[in-house]
């Protein structure tokens, strides 16, 4: 080996030391997982025709709701972010009075997704201020 000798009860330690660190290197090692505990196939996803969205109803915000993306943009000019998950749409309008997310669904009659809903709240501490107010303050600007 290293040229080293080892004699007695040293030796006989080292020599069951070598042989349990081969051995235990085959025991110790994990089993690859059996047939019942792997993952099982990537199911593929499935195309469906898209179900229309529910259009938000509240007053003042007659033109924004069911608006298309460059509607919206010439009301309140270019969003503050445009985000796309999936194939729905959130774009978000800020103004020193309010921050308004609007968000865009495709529906079965438009050829691009439209405003189905609004929110609004306070850029200093995210609190709810009034849908309407914060869209025609916003216009305003």
């Amino acid at each position: 080996m290293l040229g080293l000798r080892v004699s007695g009860p040293l030796a006989a330690c080292s020599l069951a030391l070598l042989l349990a660190a081969c051995a235990g290197g085959a025991a110790g090692t994990p089993k690859p997982p059996g047939k019942a505990s792997m993952v099982p196939p990537v199911r593929q996803p499935t195309r469906t025709v898209p179900r229309d969205p529910q259009f938000q109803s509240i007053p003042g915000l007659e033109g924004v709701v069911g608006a298309t993306r460059s509607q919206l943009v010439r009301q309140f000019g270019e969003p503050r972010l445009d985000v796309w998950e999936g194939d729905a749409r959130k774009l978000q309008f800020t103004g020193a009075p309010c921050v308004l997310d609007i968000y865009l669904y495709p529906t079965s009659s438009s050829r691009e997704p439209l405003a189905t809903y609004v929110d609004a709240r306070r850029a200093s501490d995210g609190q709810d201020v009034d849908r309407a107010a914060c869209t025609a303050a916003l216009r305003q600007k």
